[in-house]
């Protein structure tokens, strides 16, 4: 009678514990609307990729707002509700990259549950995939999407690509302008120390860099592996986030020229006035010039760096704080 009372309190237990399983009936198919339809209900989404055919694709996930937003070469092209993190598994904030696309992925961590159209952005379990959007934060950390919106997005990502999840209202404008942060500049010399230089890690891949005010520091990614970080001295003072996409177009010196996409926190930053105080190695920026290409990612943040998952094949994946 004992074991009787044991299993089926375990399996009381259990039930109470698992993931509900998730059918493609249980998911939210979605409701495209006009673009600027002011009621956002859950389940809404806007999706107009023609404005911005081509180029750099950035997103951002807005957790108060319960609101992603779609970028394209600046411009805007797709904005969904969503439901992310409920109480106690709350998704993590910061910079991620997309470790792994799966059309039909079924989670490893809580068994049968699918996750079609599943965008990995960490290795511990948190990726952008469909399914059911009650209108709440409901996800065990994921953030879910409505199924014809999550099938429309993973057509214009790729591995590689930026996610910002962020703990702040975001409504950010478009704003082009040019970046000269990693052209040569007389005089820029960086302090002593800490340069670490290795491409090689990663031979191939979508590159991301990161300009830390508060480590003093710039690190370089490609691929999500990072393959370089040198110090940089007198930055000065700025507020908040800011990210900024490569373009096509070449300046006269034979430097790529740079979008500034999205930010949040205080005014947007002087690329140009950074770049006339700022201290880098020479010899470092020259290797970081020679990666840059269309759609490469350049982050602009008061907030530190820190490690935040490990893959099985220990490959260190970093993503920003809000927080430090």
């Amino acid at each position: 009678m004992r074991n009787h009372h044991f299993l089926a309190t375990s399996i009381a237990l259990s039930s109470l514990f698992a993931a509900p399983m998730v059918s493609a009936a249980d998911m939210t198919k979605g409701h495209a609307v006009a673009p600027f339809t002011q009621e956002f209900n859950s389940g809404d989404y806007v999706w107009n990729p023609e404005i911005s055919p081509a180029g750099p694709v950035i997103i951002v996930v807005s957790l108060p707002e319960q609101v992603l937003y779609v970028y394209r070469n600046g411009v805007r092209i797709g904005r969904s509700t969503i439901s992310s993190g409920k109480a106690r598994h709350h998704t993590p904030t910061g910079v991620f990259t997309i470790l792994q696309k799966n059309v039909k992925h079924t989670s490893s961590i809580f068994k049968g549950a699918s996750m079609p159209y599943m965008e990995r952005l960490t290795w511990g379990g948190v990726a952008m995939h469909a399914g059911n959007l009650p209108g709440y934060p409901a996800s065990h950390g994921c953030v879910r999407l409505p199924l014809d919106f999550a099938q429309m997005l993973y057509t214009v990502t790729s591995d590689g690509g930026t996610v910002i999840v962020t703990d702040r209202k975001s409504t950010p404008d478009n704003t082009a302008a040019p970046s000269l942060l990693f052209a040569a500049t007389p005089g820029n010399v960086a302090p002593p120390g800490g340069i670490v230089w290795a491409p090689e890690k990663a031979p191939t891949g979508p590159v991301s860099i990161i300009v830390s005010s508060a480590d003093g520091a710039v690190y370089v990614y490609r691929n999500g592996v990072e393959i370089g970080r040198a110090p940089v001295g007198r930055l000065g003072g700025f507020t908040g986030w800011y990210v900024y996409s490569a373009l096509a177009d070449i300046d006269a010196a034979g430097q790529h020229e740079w979008l500034s996409t999205v930010g949040g926190g205080g005014s947007a930053p002087k690329i140009r006035d950074l770049v006339k105080q700022a201290s880098v190695d020479q010899q470092f920026l020259a290797g970081v010039r020679t990666l840059i290409t269309l759609g490469s990612t350049l982050i602009l943040t008061d907030a530190p760096v820190s490690v935040s998952t490990r893959s099985g094949s220990g490959i260190n994946i970093h993503t920003i704080t809000e927080t430090p």
